[in-house]
């Protein structure tokens, strides 16, 4: 078990593990966001159609997202964490830099896949940290602050991109090898203050069964997987914008009004979920990704578009952290990297058929289908969750503490 986390050393109120771990994902996502800024636009150049843009996207999160399950049930086993984290980081930052050297979409694909098997590696051992470390009824503040970091990161990921390529005008490859920096700084944050929480033999859990989760965690899953299946890659959004006339070294920017939106609201919505319920705040967000999506669907105007950007990191806030804060309230605290695991694998998954179909009607229909199908399937997913929590917090089969 993780040491007691009301007796450790805090920083700005949080725990050593949950704030170092917010740095590490800072830097990381730096260096990740460097790089996605900037590669729809780099692959468009290679040649590659919308379809294919989605395609490898979807390929390589769903491909790599089988090992979260297993990294998750892993670090369960050994009673570790750190080691995934320290591994998985270091592959994420030695291989973006690689892109540089991508002549065609297939070595894009090759290298983008063997990157994000450093996120499978890491994610839910990760989160099963931060969940352990997390004080009595912070559990939410704790994932709101790590998603605050994260998309901290991915203001300034695009920041350094844009000042790049003001620098260098279309120097894609200049911002691959210069992401490099921060990702090898976030592995040495990790080796350096990240602590493994002590677990005695005798309180790591025996043989792991998926009957070994309760009905409500698996229900959970599958309205994520619907809400998933319309929530396909960021890429496009990118792409919609290049579209509607935004110059391509002003991409950059208008994801870094997504970003700085969810950095503000993430802690404050961590915070809020304490105190009402996941639940409600994931319905909210559900809702009003529908609406955002389908704003996407009707509108090619430049500004209307980036206000839309800013209230998609609103969504992003209310649900992000806030889902994976639910998947530990669900299941019990020795299978929490499993269960973590299990969530973050399917969530992954359904990004390829999310990003095929996707890309499918952006190339054959029009630019608008993508953001109209993802406006339907997030409003089904916000009836289901409504659903769910009426029968969580009522007398059907779900009932339990909310």
């Amino acid at each position: 078990m993780n040491a007691d986390p009301e007796r450790q050393k805090k920083i700005l109120g949080l725990e050593l593990n949950i704030f170092f771990a917010g740095i590490t994902s800072f830097l990381t996502d730096t260096t990740t966001k460097m790089v996605y800024a900037v590669l729809p636009l780099f692959l468009l150049s290679l040649g590659a159609s919308k379809t294919e843009l989605s395609l490898i996207e979807g390929i390589a999160e769903s491909t790599a997202s089988v090992l979260k399950a297993l990294s998750g049930w892993w670090s369960d086993k050994i009673g570790k964490n750190k080691p995934f984290m320290v591994v998985g980081y270091a592959i994420t930052a030695v291989l973006s830099p690689l892109f540089s050297i991508a002549v065609t979409p297939l070595h894009v694909l090759i290298i983008r896949l063997t990157e994000r098997v450093g996120k499978g590696i890491r994610t839910a051992p990760r989160d099963s940290l931060i969940a352990g470390s997390s004080g009595k009824g912070t559990l939410g503040r704790s994932f709101g602050f790590h998603k605050a970091m994260d998309n901290a990161g991915a203001i300034a990921g695009p920041l350094l991109a844009f000042a790049v390529l003001a620098l260098f005008p279309g120097g894609y490859r200049k911002v691959f090898m210069i992401s490099a920096v921060p990702g090898m700084l976030g592995v040495l944050v990790i080796i350096i203050f990240i602590r493994e929480g002590r677990r005695i033999k005798a309180e790591l859990p025996g043989k792991i069964a998926l009957k070994d989760f309760p009905a409500k965690f698996y229900l959970f899953l599958g309205i994520a997987f619907v809400f998933t299946l319309g929530n396909s890659t960021d890429a496009l959004l990118l792409v919609k914008a290049s579209d509607s006339g935004i110059q391509a070294m002003f991409i950059p920017l208008v994801y870094l009004v997504y970003n700085s939106v969810s950095v503000i609201m993430a802690v404050p919505a961590g915070i809020l979920s304490d105190r009402i319920g996941r639940e409600r705040l994931i319905i909210f967000g559900y809702a009003l990704y529908a609406l955002i999506y389908f704003g996407f669907g009707r509108t090619n105007d430049q500004v209307s578009l980036v206000l839309l950007f800013a209230l998609y990191g609103f969504y992003s806030a209310a649900t992000d952290g806030v889902q994976k804060a639910l998947v530990a309230d669900l299941i019990d605290k020795d299978k929490r990297g499993t269960g973590l695991g299990i969530y973050n694998s399917l969530i992954g998954i359904t990004l390829l058929p999310a990003s095929i179909i996707a890309g499918v009607l952006y190339d054959k229909i029009d630019n608008r289908a993508p953001f109209y199908f993802g406006a339907a399937m997030a409003f089904t997913a916000a009836i289901l969750m409504f659903w769910f929590y009426k029968k969580r917090t009522g007398q059907g089969i779900l009932k339990g503490p909310v």
